[in-house]
């Protein structure tokens, strides 16, 4: 079974137009939701993680640093999530090593919505920041993984619980 977990970044901060899109924080909101929504991972799926790999954007980063410090994985950066289509992200997936079982990836909008709605039975009309959702595929090899033998197991978002 290879499982990954697709965490959308938290809430970013708009408040300094001078910095690049790659290199805004999270916002108030964020900084609370990353938190809350590792332990309520934690609480609810306690996957064990092999790896995370987030986007190089400062945003996915600092979200993916509090899932780790939770789940006592470093995260590393993935250079190919910031900006990418649902085919980069299928072709990242498709090359991870097959020792790995379970995974959680950091990234962006609209690229995980469309994700979602490759591997969900209903359409999810998005998926919000802070936004988390499983695919499982019962699949030997990582090359494997597609949304032909993979499915949407769970989601979960900072808003259903507050």
């Amino acid at each position: 079974m290879k499982t990954v977990y697709f965490v959308r970044h938290a809430k970013s901060s708009w408040e300094d137009p001078r910095l690049r899109d790659i290199d805004r924080p999270l916002n108030k909101r964020g900084i609370r939701d990353a938190p809350f929504m590792a332990s309520l991972l934690k609480e609810r799926e306690q996957p064990q993680f092999d790896a995370l790999i987030s986007s190089p954007a400062l945003r996915a980063l600092t979200t993916a640093k509090y899932f780790g410090d939770l789940f006592m994985v470093k995260p590393r950066v993935e250079e190919s999530i910031y900006e990418a289509w649902e085919t980069t992200i299928l072709m990242l997936i498709q090359s991870l090593d097959d020792q790995l079982q379970t995974v959680a990836i950091f990234g962006h909008n609209p690229t995980f919505t469309a994700l979602a709605n490759r591997f969900s039975q209903r359409f999810i009309d998005n998926v919000p920041t802070c936004g988390i959702f499983k695919v499982e595929a019962n699949v030997p090899l990582w090359s494997s993984f597609s949304p032909t033998n993979a499915e949407m197991k769970a989601f979960y978002f900072p808003k259903q619980f507050k």
